[in-house]
């Protein structure tokens, strides 16, 4: 697999990506010995090991701020944290979503923080590729939904978005395209393909989907103000 390269979309980075143009997106340690960590950074990152997650998000090339994020929305940093569903540890992670990371890197349990931290993080770069071409935001944002109801709700999104005539690889699109996959509108699933349903099912999670990239989002910028 392909090392993913994450870049930041914080205006407040402009001097990080003149450092490396290799690398763009802000690790711990350079975010630490720079500018330094914003009180709202280093208020959360009392409640996980800052050594680990900026060393799973360097390895895989993700901002460590987005992880953070996503790790106060998926658990509030409760590494016990388990859902109704069956979700997991801190990324809150889906049984058979473990199963699938275990059979591309060396993950055991995925109880153990550092182990949950490291397939959640993996994950995040996985689902990122998926979107080559796409930057920025709307790649942040697309990577979020797709980690939150699957790729392949994302993927139905995009197909609705491009028949309708927008852009497949606009958040601002997609955000729109998801309340669409509900089955009230079996009448334009048709229309698209030929069958009253999405090709991977009628999706009711709009709604917290775009709260969960919203609120993730927020709580991104808010890790991206200067200290």
């Amino acid at each position: 697999m392909a090392i993913l390269v994450f870049s930041s979309v914080c205006e407040s980075d402009a001097p990080y990506s003149r450092m490396s143009a290799k690398s763009p997106f802000v690790s711990l340690s350079r975010a630490s010995s720079q500018n330094g960590l914003n009180d709202a950074i280093k208020k959360d990152l009392q409640y996980v090991d800052k050594n680990v997650i900026g060393s799973f998000a360097a390895r895989y090339g993700i901002d460590f701020r987005l992880i953070l994020a996503m790790i106060k929305q998926e658990s509030r940093f409760n590494q016990n944290a388990q859902s109704g569903r069956g979700a997991m540890g801190l990324m809150q992670l889906m049984p058979e979503t473990h199963l699938e990371i275990m059979e591309e890197i060396d993950i055991q349990d995925p109880y153990l923080p550092e182990e949950n931290l490291r397939a959640g993080v993996y994950y995040v770069s996985k689902l990122s590729e998926l979107f080559k071409g796409v930057k920025g935001a709307d790649k942040m944002s697309l990577t979020l939904a797709a980690y939150n109801a699957g790729p392949s709700r994302i993927y139905d999104a995009q197909e609705l978005a491009a028949y309708l005539g927008e852009d497949p690889h606009s958040w601002s699109s997609i955000r729109n395209m998801l309340p669409l996959l509900s089955k009230r509108f079996y009448s334009l699933h048709q229309a698209v393909w030929g069958t009253s349903r999405p090709p991977n099912g009628y999706y009711g999670g709009a709604n917290q989907t775009v709260k969960y990239v919203d609120s993730i989002m927020k709580t991104y910028g808010q890790y991206c103000q200067p200290a």
